[in-house]
């Protein structure tokens, strides 16, 4: 049967769809990638909005009940706010409402050239995010230099954090035993080893996406060299600030984690005489986004009143 000329062109239309398509994932694929997630979580029920802190947009996630108890998130270095979308949810079915804020120079918020993304800033910029949408007292966790970030809210504004989670947190004075320039790689061989620093035996990234990670970290990693900058010189660290915490503190690591081994974990522990410590065996410095399952229900029953 003959195709009529309207049924071709259709065709022909669909196939250059399907050829630009395929080219666009080739060229860009984390962009695709990220198109999926933002789609998958539109589709979850996870709200996309941004708010104005100290003049920054800053872009931030929300799920969960509107009326609930808060829980506020922050990411690590080089990390945004879905960085979380496996361990928000447990949050969320216990019935509390997750912020996930990106913070400035990261994500989908803002990079301003004239803001220093040193921790006591960010810190500072966690405070405005609160002040701007009007929560007085949250459940405040937050992941690798996040937790540092979170460890000098709570010990600056005690009043403002009912309960603290460190996941994997960077924040004790300890100099890296690895080369802190792989986290702005500039090749395929330094992403695998940055990959290989940041959990066990990870898989293989493909060449083409490895190019595209490699272009954005070429165009954002300024921000990165400028955090690390600042984190590495000692002075912010959160050695005496840790005992004077009041509020529970709650420390969860990876046990193979290699960017902040456990013993840093343990050593927080001690500084904290009312925190509790759970290691998970298995598990790198990305605990929180594979090993949810059995820190997701620890995290969750941590939380409530």
């Amino acid at each position: 049967m003959r195709l009529s000329r309207k049924a071709l062109w259709i065709s022909a239309l669909l196939w250059a769809a399907a050829i630009a398509a395929g080219l666009g994932f080739w060229l860009r694929p984390v962009t695709y990638f990220n198109a999926f997630q933002y789609l998958k979580e539109d589709f979850g029920g996870v709200d996309n909005r941004s708010v104005t802190v100290k003049g920054m947009r800053i872009h931030y996630e929300a799920e969960g009940p509107a009326s609930g108890p808060v829980v506020v998130l922050i990411h690590g270095l080089g990390g945004r706010a879905e960085d979380w979308s496996n361990l928000a949810p447990y949050f969320a079915r216990a019935g509390f409402r997750v912020y996930m804020p990106d913070l400035p120079g990261y994500g989908r918020s803002e990079r301003p050239a004239g803001f220093s993304y040193s921790v006591p800033d960010e810190a500072e910029a966690v405070v405005g995010f609160l002040d701007a949408l009007g929560l007085k007292q949250v459940n405040l966790g937050g992941w690798s230099m996040g937790g540092w970030i979170v460890q000098i809210v709570a010990a600056r504004h005690p009043e403002r954090v009912s309960r603290l989670m460190l996941f994997d947190s960077a924040g004790i004075y300890e100099k890296p035993l690895w080369d802190t320039n792989l986290f702005t790689s500039k090749t395929p061989a330094q992403l695998d080893q940055l990959e290989a620093l940041l959990m066990p035996d990870p898989p293989p990234i493909p060449g083409f996406v490895a190019r595209d990670i490699l272009r954005i970290t070429k165009d954002h990693g300024w921000v990165i060299e400028r955090a690390l900058d600042t984190m590495l010189t000692g002075q912010d660290a959160t050695d005496s600030l840790l005992p004077q915490l009041k509020m529970p503190v709650l420390i969860l690591w990876g046990k193979e984690d290699r960017i902040t081994p456990v013993e840093q974990g343990q050593k927080m522990h001690s500084l904290v005489p009312q925190s509790e410590l759970d290691v998970f065996n298995g598990c790198g410095h990305l605990a929180p986004q594979q090993c949810t399952g059995e820190m997701g229900p620890i995290v969750a029953t941590f939380v409530r009143p």
